[in-house]
């Protein structure tokens, strides 16, 4: 089962592994800074779960789910040193 940037909880971390869609709307993931091997945060989810604020690169970005959907990752360890997924 792959993990997603969807799949993230709240406060914790990931890095990014792959990033899939085709043509415009991959190029527009990393345009946003969006990249393999970055670091990425989720800071909040909107009431109605979409979209999701993250942190990527120094700087805050809203994400679509479906966006968030074809960014595939891995889990970094949380605060207290445990691995959160």
């Amino acid at each position: 089962m792959s993990l997603t940037l969807k799949d993230v909880p709240v406060g914790q971390s990931a890095t990014i592994l792959k990033i899939g869609g085709e043509g415009a709307v991959k190029r527009r993931i990393m345009d946003m800074g969006i990249t393999k091997g970055a670091e990425v945060s989720v800071r909040k989810v909107a009431p109605l779960g979409d979209p999701i604020e993250i942190r990527v690169r120094g700087y805050e970005l809203s994400l679509r789910k479906s966006d968030a959907e074809m960014i595939t990752v891995t889990a970094d360890k949380d605060m207290t040193g445990e691995t959160w997924k």
